[in-house]
């Protein structure tokens, strides 16, 4: 992973829910260690169902797609190292660092909330750009 200690803070999942009663819009609350936070919003309902079950421990039921990259990581004897959440433009992207076997494999630019759902299913810390607390009190937004 990139130069963790400068650009990036590891955060938890402190708080997920939705921005309107209809469960269309997820929002989650990141959360650093000195209780720092950052919101983030503007993601589908069903992501935000995802996240609450897994940051839960509830792995019952997944998404199909879930159930591929397991088995694609299984077989290829690696596992979720990490997520790193960052701007870019307007939106949020993340990247994911895969591990084991002796290989290590980076694939970036995917969607921040499905990657943070991904980091609670399989455990893995989630590390927000340190650009994103800038602008945040030690409060923090209200979820």
């Amino acid at each position: 992973m990139k130069d963790l200690l400068s650009d990036y803070i590891p955060v938890k999942v402190a708080e997920v829910g939705f921005a309107d009663t209809s469960g269309v819009e997820g929002v989650v609350g990141l959360k650093t260690g000195d209780e720092r936070t950052f919101t983030m919003r503007a993601f589908s309902g069903e992501t935000a169902m995802h996240m609450q079950r897994f940051a839960r421990g509830d792995r019952s039921s997944i998404p199909s797609l879930f159930n591929m990259l397991e088995e694609f990581a299984e077989r290829a004897g690696i596992h979720l190292a990490g997520v790193e959440v960052y701007p870019s433009g307007q939106v949020l992207r993340a990247d994911l660092q895969f591990i084991g076997r002796g290989k290590d494999i980076l694939v970036k630019g995917y969607r921040a909330s499905d990657s943070i759902a991904l980091a609670l299913f399989y455990d893995a810390p989630i590390m927000l750009h340190r650009s994103l607390l800038e602008s945040t009190s030690k409060e923090g937004p209200e979820i």
